[in-house]
């Protein structure tokens, strides 16, 4: 038998490595590994190359404890106990520890134990580092170092591996004897990484150095072949782009230290798997066909074979990027035809289980487009295509789907993705393409399928709608809702709003206001988080509907919450919703806010210019035109919506028709009443209450007062009439009452206006006609009470005279005057009227002059009174 006395050593074994040339110090881990040694065991796992072997020879040459150190590296064949304590004794006798030798070739307890005493005796702490301990195979080397642990409180014991040695770490770790450093750890910094290319001489930016550190993943020994790869390119940046694992010297690497030593049916298993990014041990052995993948990818993790846990107690493995991109390559090399059908494999169980974009991903991977888009229309996925358009996840897999596919299914997906990204047009032909293969090819959907094309067919109906189209497919639409199980809506809490929000669309745009109102306000109700340009879109929409309903405060909210959704989304000024400024600028025009109104109408002007279209532009001309009335400028606003009309911007029905009417009535008032004859000759049949409204308001333009009385007599007495018509219908029969000097009626008639007027303070409307009606005022208390109440200027009172105007203002001093009516300062009114700041003061001293007022605001009150604005 050899006795130990006889043995020979290899010398190599005791060697502390040497540095690389390219060696980058880690100052941060060796703090780390010093604070390691001070405890009884410090265990350094990770990957192949990940510098483990590198690191603890840094700390060894730095001496950063006075204490000494045997290094042995061990190799498979040192499991033997006379070979592993051979070695443990010759490297603590080499760094000065007296130790018995191994006698005998037999390690007994007892040999043990005089080996602890001996550690124990030694004045200072000894440091024994086991490089590559992973490689013994057996617990019995372990089982005898945790003995002498256990009895040698001085002795400091490192290990190094890919895995875990077999010592019963556990218990250390509960007793917080153990110190860990593990793969992530050791990945290289950004700093790290930088300073290894420099001593390669390659210079990175930082984007290139974030890159090349996100697709090694911080593995040194990728960053290192990286680097030497990155030596001999002119080009680096691109390189850094394109590197992946299946680069030459990255690939043998991998090759010879990870494939290589793995039997073949784990090397199946590897690359069998590779194809999935984020998988679950059943998800594996749906795609292996292996029953045992749970105990292979165990095996594997603890072997630190560069596959690893995502996260604590989710049960998720990934591979390494570097090394799943070599095996994905061996594969595509090795067996072609098997891509597809692991792919194929692995989307069928994720679809099975709900998880719809990962399944998709899949299914696109294997060629088979018909079988992704089913399983988005199946799972009742197409919302989040409309919703998030070939931006969103879902979407961007969607992106390279050919031309050619022409099932039923994919043109539908199509459709979806090109709604979702504003090309209505593209849209409507997808989707009749999609109805035309339907009808000749059939499709294996059921009522996804249906849910899937009602929800298209509402969405372009709001670009091309009819009423009987509207009120057909809706209620449909909602029967399917309620029929999609629950699991699958929890998938997917879009669906009911973007439902909700087509069907509000196309009911607005066939003119079905307090419908379309309803509905937009139930699919913002229904938003979940993520939608939020969707829910923009409804409370913009809903905000002009409202304001047209005469519901301002409700027009402010909506407005205000979806110009808030747009802040809170990080949206620059000129992408804000702009339907939704348009109406705070209705809405502050209607209570004759005149300077939030200019102000809201600037702002949102360049938003709304040529090109633009959707309901946005057409609110903006109709309340410019209003503005420019209130201004006396009515052949202006004349213009503005006879060219709104004109530009055919895709605004709904209701807005349209607003527009139309409104035309016609300012034609009225510029005495122009066969051109507004013309324009409502198309609602002479009309009962609805603005057409009625706007012929008796022709009637009462050409001298028939007494018809003009009795049609808007039925619009004021009618029940449910929105309150802008109500009041226009009040303020014309009061009018109307006053030109017969029926004081009585007039008043009645003024009194119901203010009360129609007063819930949402109504001002504008009430103003525009208050020259004709303010001397109704006159020896009625409580009407002037009523008016006051409003927030109207008090009106002159019946014991103070009209003041007289001893010398009439000039054009240019009206335009000063509006000016100051709106409050502007005096150099905004220069600059509207291009002329000096010096100028408009002396137009002031003027009007003060002729109106007898000592200050602004006293001369814009005198002139109201005059009418003169």
């Amino acid at each position: 038998m050899i006795t130990d006395s006889e043995k020979s050593f290899l010398t190599s074994k005791f060697a502390v490595p040497e540095a690389p040339p390219f060696m980058v110090t880690r100052p941060g881990l060796l703090d780390r590994v010093t604070e390691g040694v001070r405890g009884p065991v410090t265990v350094i796992t990770g990957l192949a190359g990940s510098g483990k072997t590198q690191l603890l020879a840094s700390w060894a040459r730095s001496r950063a404890v006075e204490w000494p150190f045997a290094w042995i590296t061990l190799e498979h064949g040192d499991e033997q106990l006379p070979t592993f304590w051979g070695y443990v004794v010759e490297g603590l006798r080499r760094s000065g520890v007296d130790v018995p030798a191994v006698t005998g070739g037999v390690i007994t307890r007892g040999f043990l134990g005089r080996l602890a005493a001996a550690v124990e005796e030694h004045p200072t702490p000894v440091v024994l580092i086991l490089d590559g301990a992973s490689q013994l195979p057996g617990r019995d080397w372990a089982a005898g170092l945790e003995y002498v642990l256990s009895h040698a409180g001085t002795l400091r014991v490192v290990l190094t591996g890919r895995w875990d040695p077999p010592l019963p770490l556990y218990r250390y770790r509960l007793a917080g004897l153990l110190y860990e450093l593990r793969t992530a750890d050791l990945a290289f910094t950004a700093d790290e990484v930088s300073r290894l290319m420099r001593l390669h001489g390659v210079e990175l930016a930082a984007p290139e150095l974030a890159t090349l550190l996100e697709h090694t993943e911080g593995w040194a020994a990728g960053i290192r072949l990286s680097a030497c790869a990155l030596q001999r390119t002119p080009d680096a940046k691109v390189l850094v782009d394109t590197i992946s694992g299946d680069e030459s010297t990255i690939a043998e690497y991998f090759v010879g230290e990870v494939l290589r030593v793995q039997p073949p049916e784990t090397r199946r298993f590897l690359l069998e798997t590779s194809v999935l990014d984020t998988f679950t041990p059943e998800l594996a052995a749906a795609v292996t066909t292996r029953s045992d993948a749970p105990r292979m990818l165990a095996a594997l993790t603890r072997e630190n074979a560069f596959i690893q846990p995502v996260g604590s107690g989710t049960g998720l493995y990934r591979y390494h990027r570097l090394f799943a991109e070599l095996l994905r390559a061996q594969l595509s090399w090795g067996d072609p035809g098997e891509v597809a059908l692991l792919h194929q494999r692995a989307a069928l169980w994720l679809a099975a289980r709900g998880h719809l974009i990962d399944a998709v991903g899949h299914a696109v991977h294997a060629g088979d487009w018909t079988g992704a888009a089913r399983m988005v229309i199946e799972d009742y996925g197409l919302g989040s295509l409309v919703v998030e358009g070939g931006t969103g996840r879902l979407g961007r897999l969607f992106a390279a789907l050919p031309e050619h596919v022409e099932d039923p299914e994919p043109v539908l997906v199509r459709a979806a993705v090109a709604y979702g990204d504003g090309d209505p047009s593209r849209a409507a032909e997808q989707f009749t393409l999609a109805g035309k293969l339907i009808a000749t090819r059939g499709s294996a959907c059921d009522d996804g399928l249906t849910l899937a094309c009602l929800l298209m067919r509402l969405l372009l109906l709001a670009h091309d709608a009819g009423e009987d189209d509207v009120d057909q497919l809706a209620p449909v639409a909602r029967t399917f809702l309620a029929s999609v199980p629950a699991h699958r809506l929890a998938r997917h809490p879009e669906l009911p709003m973007v439902l909700y929000a087509a069907e509000g669309r196309a009911r607005g745009a066939v003119g079905q206001v307090d419908e379309a109102a309803a509905v937009l306000a139930e699919a913002v109700a229904s938003a979940p988080t993520g939608a939020e340009a969707v829910r923009m879109s409804c409370l913009e929409n809903l905000a002009l509907l409202e304001a047209f309903r005469g519901r301002l405060s409700r027009a402010e909210t909506a407005a205000k919450q979806a110009i808030d959704l747009a802040r809170q989304c990080g949206l620059p000024r000129e992408r804000w919703p702009a339907a939704a400024e348009v109406a705070l600028a209705w809405v502050a025009l209607e209570r004759y806010d005149i300077e939030a109104a200019d102000r809201r109408l600037r702002a949102v002007q360049p938003m709304c210019g040529a090109g633009v279209t959707g309901p946005a532009p057409a609110g903006f001309a109709l309340v410019r035109a209003r503005r420019l009335q209130t201004r006396g400028e009515l052949r202006q606003a004349i213009g503005v919506l006879a060219s709104a009309e004109e530009a055919d911007s895709a605004a709904p029905r209701w807005l349209s028709r607003e527009l139309r009417l409104v035309r016609a009535r300012l034609l009225l008032l510029a005495g122009r009443a066969e051109e507004a004859d013309g324009l409502l000759a198309g609602y002479a049949d009309s009962s609805a209450p603005d057409a009625v409204l706007a012929r008796a308001a022709l009637l009462l333009a050409r001298g028939e007062t007494g018809a003009a009385y009795q049609r808007a007599r039925t619009v004021a007495d009618a029940a449910g009439t929105r309150v802008p018509i109500a009041l226009d219908a009040w303020l014309m029969l009061a009018m109307v009452a006053a030109g017969r000097e029926e004081t009585a009626n007039a008043r009645e008639a003024l009194r119901r206006a203010l009360r129609v007027a007063a819930p949402e303070s109504c001002r504008r409307a009430v103003n525009q006609v208050w020259g004709e009606l303010r001397r109704l005022l006159r020896d009625d208390d409580r009407l002037a009470q009523q008016y006051r109440s409003l927030g109207a200027p008090a009106p002159a009172g019946t014991a103070t005279a009209d003041p007289v105007v001893v010398e009439q203002l000039s054009k240019r001093e009206l335009d000063v005057l509006r000016g100051m009516a709106e409050m502007l300062p005096t150099e905004e009114i220069a600059a509207s009227m291009y002329v000096s700041v010096n100028t408009v003061k002396t137009h002031v001293r003027s009007i003060l002059r002729k109106l007898s007022a000592s200050r602004r605001n006293e001369a814009v009150r005198r002139a109201r009174a005059l009418r003169l604005i």
